[in-house]
């Protein structure tokens, strides 16, 4: 291959690249591509920005909240030692294991973008149902609240997910139609069955630390991430995502109403009659302890251990607020929890998010597609020719494509 072109000094004169263009090129390696940006370059840009979500902001509140559970914890054993002695501490491990349940439904619809604001009333709605027909046996009473609270998980799909319309507006109204229901019962329902569930605390609240943990791990790599909360939208809301975000938003749906479920069947296998409620006061604390745990509001984003700690939090405020005689409850407590965690949050969001959404490496950035090669190694801008060929045209070997690398 022959290449010429004319320069200042004259016509005439003439400089030749009589070699071939494959021999230009020969030693000059290419530099090589980072994981982090081979990784992204199959990223959808429909799931938001590529890269990884940093973990560090979740480490660093995580270790705040173990600080935070020590304190209340001592507070606890000096002012009122028994409630972590012998029966009252399994009632408390007991309860927490039923919050914790709950709340796990909610972190569920959470990481999905598809927030279950009914899970209080479900749970609610469980403990009634468990009352009234314990007595036909446990793991038959909470099975059939359990297929109960899946085909309810079903409608609220195909509204939120059919419909494409929010969940939260769906599932309050699912939360009102099963606080209605739960109200038809004036009174305090006695539990019929026999089953003490203070038997097995330690075990019920290892399961859910247990599930909490497993499911914090697995949802810290970046795939499942991006696939859990793929739901969430990033431009118009009313953009459907696409069939595998729809799976995985009634999965969550359906998967946050059976725990929520199996929640109040043990709240209600834990007293002796179960008050009917709206069921509000356990959805405050359970999106409260949600959001405190790291959860992100906006969906995907969530810790490891967050959840685990921060049902441990609001159970020992709870047992604490009680032998006090706070008048600040359920509810109260609920709230200032949710206003902590919006402002965790916003933390999540401004510090977790992925480090190439906001600092590209200009190495990667350069040999990713799309970019054009635009900032070749020096060495190729040097031995290149900056002049056009006669007769050729600009586009390919005008200055625009190998010109200088600027502020590089």
């Amino acid at each position: 291959m022959r290449m010429t072109y004319s320069t200042d000094q004259g016509a005439n004169a003439v400089t030749d690249y009589s070699s071939d263009a494959t021999e230009t090129t020969q030693g000059l390696g290419r530099r090589p591509v980072s994981p982090v940006a081979l990784d992204d370059v199959f990223d959808d840009p429909d799931h938001g920005e590529p890269g990884r979500d940093r973990m560090t902001v979740h480490l660093v509140w995580e270790l705040l909240l173990v600080l935070g559970v020590a304190a209340v914890g001592f507070l606890v054993y000096q002012d009122h030692s028994e409630l972590l002695k012998g029966a009252a501490l399994k009632d408390l491990l007991v309860f927490a294991a039923a919050l914790g349940l709950v709340t796990l439904g909610t972190v569920l619809s959470l990481r999905a973008a598809v927030p279950n604001l009914a899970v209080g009333s479900l749970a609610v709605a469980a403990a009634v149902f468990f009352a009234t027909n314990s007595d036909r046996g446990v793991t038959v009473t909470m099975a059939v609240a359990a297929v109960a609270a899946l085909v309810a998980g079903g409608v609220l799909a195909i509204f939120v997910v059919g419909f494409h319309v929010p969940s939260w507006a769906v599932t309050l109204g699912a939360g009102f139609a099963a606080a209605a229901w739960v109200q038809r019962h004036s009174e305090p329902v006695a539990v019929e069955g026999g089953y003490d569930p203070s038997r097995h605390a330690y075990y019920l609240f290892a399961g859910f630390a247990a599930i909490s943990v497993v499911g914090g791990l697995v949802g810290s790599t970046k795939a499942i991430r991006r696939t859990v909360g793929r739901f969430r939208p990033i431009e118009d809301a009313a953009h459907r995502r696409g069939a595998v975000a729809a799976v995985v938003a009634t999965a969550a749906l359906v998967g946050s109403a059976v725990l929520a479920s199996v929640g109040g069947s043990l709240l209600g296998a834990g007293v002796e009659e179960v008050t009917p409620t709206t069921g509000f006061e356990i959805t405050a604390l359970a999106m409260g302890a949600a959001l405190v745990g790291g959860t992100s509001a906006f969906g995907r984003r969530g810790g490891v251990f967050g959840t685990v700690l921060a049902v441990l939090l609001v159970t020992l405020l709870l047992r604490y607020g009680q032998a006090e005689g706070w008048r600040l409850r359920e509810l109260g407590i609920g709230a200032a929890a949710m206003g902590l965690g919006l402002v965790i949050t916003r933390l999540v969001e401004a510090l977790g998010r992925p480090r190439s959404g906001e600092e590209v490496d200009e190495t990667d950035a350069a040999w990713m597609p799309g970019s054009g090669w635009s900032q070749p190694p020096d060495s190729w801008s040097a031995s290149l020719p900056t002049q056009p060929t006669a007769g050729r045209s600009n586009d390919f070997w005008g200055d625009d494509r190998w010109g200088s690398r600027g502020d590089d």
